[in-house]
């Protein structure tokens, strides 16, 4: 089963309503078998669950950024070398 959500019109009002269907036509039609033939606004669309992210306990998070500081430091020294090899081979053009 799948959670669709819907728009639907309820006294005039419009709700948004979620369901529980097989399929995309199964909700539309328990929503119109709910709430009528002529209320359903916007179709029914499939919701997808977002799953929660536990924060990290101190001790995690500050081996978290260590090895967050640990990679911009090896792209730092990588953009260095490639600046120096530039450096150097601008310099051996100037000469030639």
């Amino acid at each position: 089963m799948n959670k669709y959500q819907a728009g639907v019109r309820v006294k005039g009002q419009l709700v948004k309503t979620a369901v529980f269907a097989d399929s995309p036509i199964h909700a539309r039609l328990i929503l119109q078998y709910q709430f009528g033939m002529d209320s359903i606004v916007s179709y029914p669309l499939a919701i997808t669950e977002v799953a929660t992210i536990k924060p990290l306990t101190p001790d995690q998070q500050r081996i978290k950024s260590m090895k967050d500081r640990v990679k911009q430091d090896q792209a730092a020294v990588k953009a260095e070398r490639a600046r120096q090899k530039i450096r150097a081979g601008q310099a051996e053009l100037a000469r030639s």
